[in-house]
């Protein structure tokens, strides 16, 4: 079974850092292009950052732009979402997500419906 597995949520305060991993079980997503999605409660769930297959292009939601960094490196088939100077409004469910609509592509994909493959999610709160 294909899943992929976040970690590195947690509670911080407001200012700190965090750095989420995904790391997919099953098979390599390294030609695949990469998302994070979030979701607070009481609300939908959101494009956050996305990459392509190699990393070289990127992509922010306004609201993580500057503060977000994603990045990936596929010897260890892994996705990372670096985020800086947290604040309480970025309190949600983290999501990591892999498309098979853009392989070996520079497409970078915002809409949820549009990814294959979802984790379970890590917890991200952030206290005032």
């Amino acid at each position: 079974q294909v899943r992929l597995v976040e970690s590195g949520g947690g509670l911080v305060q407001a200012g700190d850092s965090l750095r989420l991993s995904c790391a997919p079980s099953g098979r390599t997503f390294s030609t695949y292009s990469m998302g994070w999605f979030r979701q607070a409660p009481g609300k939908e769930r959101e494009f956050v950052a996305a990459l392509n297959w190699i990393g070289a292009k990127t992509y922010y939601a306004d609201s993580v732009k500057g503060r977000f960094t994603i990045s990936r490196d596929n010897a260890k088939n892994t996705v990372y979402l670096r985020m800086n100077s947290l604040k309480p409004e970025d309190t949600a469910v983290y999501y990591c997500a892999a498309t098979s609509v853009a392989t070996l592509s520079m497409v970078i994909l915002t809409a949820a419906d549009e990814y294959d493959y979802w984790g379970q999610g890590t917890q991200v709160t952030v206290s005032s």
